[in-house]
């Protein structure tokens, strides 16, 4: 696996995916009743939770009850607990699909593994569909203009998205911070969710003038509230959290 930085930021490109030979329609469908279901798991999980808080209140009476009812009553919530943590784990994974972590057709990802062959800056895994940049000049720290050497490379990165193999599906850019606090550029970013969507809009900007389209495209900032490791004690961060993440989906999502 060949992996690349940019400004203490990661580019990820986690790609969702066509599997022997399945095209980005079919995946939009797959993904449409992945949505679906997805949505059925949340309403359930909402009724779960109902249900908690009703058995709750029931047991701040249990002076009243004899000890077979509070125990009854104890293995119900017990239950519903599993449950809702099953539905929890189920709707997290199905998130994961439908954001990516997949391997994208095999013509795409054959391109995007030369390409990052030809990048210094750049290492891709064809296993889970997952290009990164890694090197330390995408953005300066707490600012949100992407650096010339960056730009560049996402520059290069647009021509295969714009190809006849990368053009049939949309992107999804997503920024993330480190749990360090905004210190010199309050009055443009207040916070790090602002600074993370910032700078995904940023990236945005430069796909947009090298011709991915506008329509094709959609930003979310994550702040510091979705870190891939644990950021030092103290508020100090690390900085595999900063990062820039590109996942490449199905028309449509």
């Amino acid at each position: 696996m060949r992996i690349v930085k940019l400004s203490g930021v990661f580019l990820v490109c986690a790609c969702v995916v066509l599997i022997n030979g399945c095209g980005p329609e079919q995946l939009r469908i797959q993904n449409a009743a992945l949505s679906k279901r997805k949505a059925q798991l949340e309403s359930e999980l909402q009724v779960t939770r109902l249900k908690l808080q009703q058995l709750e209140r029931q047991i701040a009476y249990a002076e009243a009850l004899d000890g077979v009812e509070v125990k009854t009553l104890q293995e119900r919530i017990a239950a519903l607990q599993e449950d809702r943590a099953k539905k929890l784990e189920l709707i997290a994974s199905m998130q994961q699909q439908l954001l990516g972590g997949m391997p994208l057709p095999v013509e795409l990802s054959i391109m995007l593994e030369e390409f990052a062959e030809r990048e210094d800056m750049v290492t891709f895994d064809p296993d889970r569909g997952i290009m990164k940049f890694k090197s330390d000049l995408l953005f300066k720290s707490g600012s949100d203009e992407v650096l010339s050497a960056a730009v560049q490379a996402i520059k290069t990165l647009c021509k295969i998205l714009n190809s006849e193999k990368g053009n049939k599906f949309d992107i999804i850019v997503a920024g993330h911070t480190d749990d360090q606090p905004i210190r010199y550029s309050r009055a443009k970013h207040p916070t790090n969710w602002h600074l993370s969507a910032h700078r995904a809009i940023s990236v945005l900007n430069v796909m947009a003038g090298s011709n991915v389209a506008q329509k094709r495209m959609s930003v979310r900032g994550f702040g510091e509230l979705r870190p891939i490791v644990p950021n030092e004690p103290g508020n100090k961060g690390n900085k595999q959290n900063r990062r820039v993440e590109i996942y490449i989906v199905p028309e449509g999502m």
